[in-house]
């Protein structure tokens, strides 16, 4: 199975087990004399199994991750770097459109705000930021698709 693969039904059991745990809830009481909609102990049953499949599936996308190797670098550290660069980019860009945003004055008296920083310099910066992030983004995707699970 490839990884992408792997990492699809990952995706498929966690959205399984999201929504038994919505039907658990459901079912969790009913009023005196009635019965549940469905049997609690068969859905606790059934996400039991999953949970052992989903356990089983991330320790093998992990195993795979650490050791499969593009660039000098295993799918895990630029797993680790793609999110550093978004969490970086996210806190340049509300930066910069905070130390961009325009000051409106209403008269000459009023005191002049400016910008503490050059915004043009720091989004240039930001651009590359996101150029890598796209770069690093395709370098895991294309390794998604090519790597067989271990």
């Amino acid at each position: 199975m490839k990884l992408a693969t792997a990492l699809s039904n990952r995706a498929d059991l966690q959205g399984r087990l999201n929504a038994l745990e919505t039907r658990l809830v459901a079912n969790a009481k009913v009023q005196e004399g009635e019965k549940p909609d469905e049997n609690p102990m068969e859905l606790i049953a059934e996400k039991d199994r999953i949970i052992a499949e989903l356990e089983n599936l991330i320790s093998k996308i992990n195993l795979t991750n650490s050791k499969t190797e593009s660039d000098g670098m295993t799918i895990t550290e630029m797993l680790a770097k793609r999110d550093c660069l978004k969490t970086d980019i996210k806190i340049m860009r509300n930066f910069l459109s905070s130390s961009s945003a325009k000051m409106n004055r209403y008269s000459r008296t009023e005191i002049i705000i400016r910008s503490t920083v050059n915004v043009a310099e720091l989004q240039k910066k930001v651009d590359a930021l996101c150029k890598e992030l796209r770069e690093i983004d395709e370098k895991i995707q294309e390794l998604n698709w090519t790597t067989e699970l271990i």
